[in-house]
């Protein structure tokens, strides 16, 4: 009977060309099965079968738990017990008890034939699987077989593939029979196995359509740096030539703009910008804001952001419908984007300018003229008065040496002193609000400043409260005050 299932075993992997191991993994289950029947539904049976000779034993084990964990007693067993039968077993470990085995003859047909064949099925769908991917082909083309609650099952060869409804176009009406590419997405392993998940929204697939209509692309000599789209109505991309005799926009756009036109016809007539894109983050904003026009621009390093200033007749331009202009251009640089005014613009220099000159009488004891000239000369806070480079600071003409002098003197002890007392507040924070994500030194001291030094007095804080305090921006204090908050919720959850 023994020769009989290695025969089987055998015949069973060249007829589903699947690996031996594979089959011989699905009898031991349908044996275990059939062995747990006999004695208990509950029980945890482990089949071995031998390889070479076809001879199969049975175990029925149990996991070793702390005494008072033991929820599953056909299956677990608590750590005292345990060690009444094996002294030094520890707690992880299985306590193995053999069994006699069923007859290979007298297992229930159905059973096993359900467990070898599953796994058969599973093996045969991850080798396909597999030996799709080793094409490495990030877009598909397949027939839609069947709609199921919205999502377009695709059929690519023997693969079955879902188009989930949230990554098709919008107002694109797909039917079962339609003909279809997309970007692979993902592989999704689930329970059922392997499943390849496709999007026809993600920037990648616009990305890859241009790869596919523009040679130069493959080749190398142009290069797309970045994508933003509103499926369905508009896009940008941003690309290089790595050729100076190469005109990166033209060759995307193509002959009377052919190329641009194939990739616009398969994306439901959504329109697409090409930018040029830039090293300089300045210029590269101004490209993505095209066709608004930029009047000037102001860049935050430290908030990643930059203040675009457009006159009047632009403005409307530069947001776009809904704003889709502004939005996809902040997407395609990565840079947050503050569309102002000249007015607006003017308003927030004069404002930041007051603010500046507040802040240098106060701080430096100095007069409202000698306050003007630090504006005026581009001076915006005490870091830059103590620490720009002498040479520079003496080439404002309005102020002699030795006044410039006690005015870096005046910087530095003020710095100096805000850096004690900062320390010094630091000292009262609690360790769970500095170590809160998002939270840094600089913050956890101006909360100190307000007598707020652990996580849950920042949590009982408003949102416009934390901003008034701080003034940190609101998306911020919300996430902040989100995080402060969660472990309450984790609490009430347990």
């Amino acid at each position: 009977m023994n020769r009989e299932l290695l025969l089987l075993v055998d015949a069973l992997a060249r007829e589903k060309n699947v690996d031996k191991e594979i089959v011989f993994t699905a009898l031991e289950q349908a044996l275990a099965s059939a062995t747990k029947k006999r004695i208990h539904e509950e029980a945890d049976v482990r089949v071995e079968i031998n390889r070479a000779t076809g001879d199969y034993e049975a175990y029925r084990r149990w996991l070793v738990l702390d005494d008072d964990e033991v929820e599953i007693p056909a299956q677990q067993i608590g750590l005292s017990e345990a060690r009444a039968q094996v002294a030094d077993v520890q707690i992880g470990d299985y306590i193995e008890e053999p069994l006699e085995a069923v007859e290979f003859g007298r297992i229930g047909a159905q059973t096993a034939k359900q467990v070898i064949l599953q796994k058969i099925r599973d093996a045969e769908r991850e080798q396909i699987l597999n030996d799709f991917l080793e094409r490495k082909e990030h877009i598909v083309a397949g027939v839609i077989k069947r709609m199921e609650r919205g999502n377009a099952i695709v059929e690519i060869g023997k693969i079955e593939a879902v188009l989930p409804r949230d990554q098709m176009i919008p107002k694109e009406n797909l039917r079962p029979g339609d003909r279809v590419r997309a970007w692979l997405m993902k592989v999704d392993r689930t329970s059922r196995g392997p499943q390849l998940v496709l999007s026809r929204t993600a920037p990648q697939f616009l990305i890859k359509l241009f790869e596919l209509e523009v040679p130069e692309i493959e080749e190398g000599l142009v290069e797309i740096k970045a994508a933003a789209r509103d499926p369905g109505l508009r896009a940008k991309i941003a690309v290089k030539s790595n050729d100076p005799r190469i005109d990166p926009i033209g060759t995307c756009v193509g002959m009377r703009g052919s190329r641009v036109s194939a990739v616009t016809n398969e994306l439901a007539g959504e329109r697409v910008d090409i930018v040029l894109w830039s090293p300089d983050p300045a210029q590269f904003v101004i490209g993505a804001l095209a066709p608004a026009e930029v009047s000037s621009i102001v860049v935050d390093e430290e908030k990643h952001s930059m203040d675009v200033v457009v006159d009047e007749n632009n403005l409307a331009i530069a947001i776009g419908r809904n704003g889709q202009n502004v939005r996809l251009a902040s997407e395609l640089t990565g840079w947050t984007i503050n569309l102002l005014t000249i007015d607006e613009a003017q308003e927030r220099q004069a404002r930041e300018a007051e603010a500046t000159r507040r802040l240098f009488m106060e701080k430096l004891d100095v007069d409202e003229e000698v306050a003007e000239i630090l504006v005026q000369e581009g001076f915006t806070t005490l870091e830059e008065v103590a620490y720009v480079p002498l040479a520079e600071m003496l080439e404002i003409e309005a102020l002699d040496e030795a006044t410039i002098n006690e005015l870096r003197e005046r910087a530095r002890n003020v710095l100096l002193t805000e850096a004690i007392a900062t320390e010094e507040r630091l000292e009262k924070v609690h360790p769970d609000l500095l170590a809160l994500e998002g939270m840094d030194r600089q913050l956890a001291a101006q909360l100190a400043k307000n007598e707020v030094y652990d996580r849950d007095a920042l949590a009982d804080l408003s949102v416009a409260e934390l901003v008034e305090m701080t003034g940190i921006e609101e998306e911020r204090a919300k996430a902040l005050i989100t995080k402060a908050r969660a472990h309450w919720f984790a609490e009430q959850s347990q």
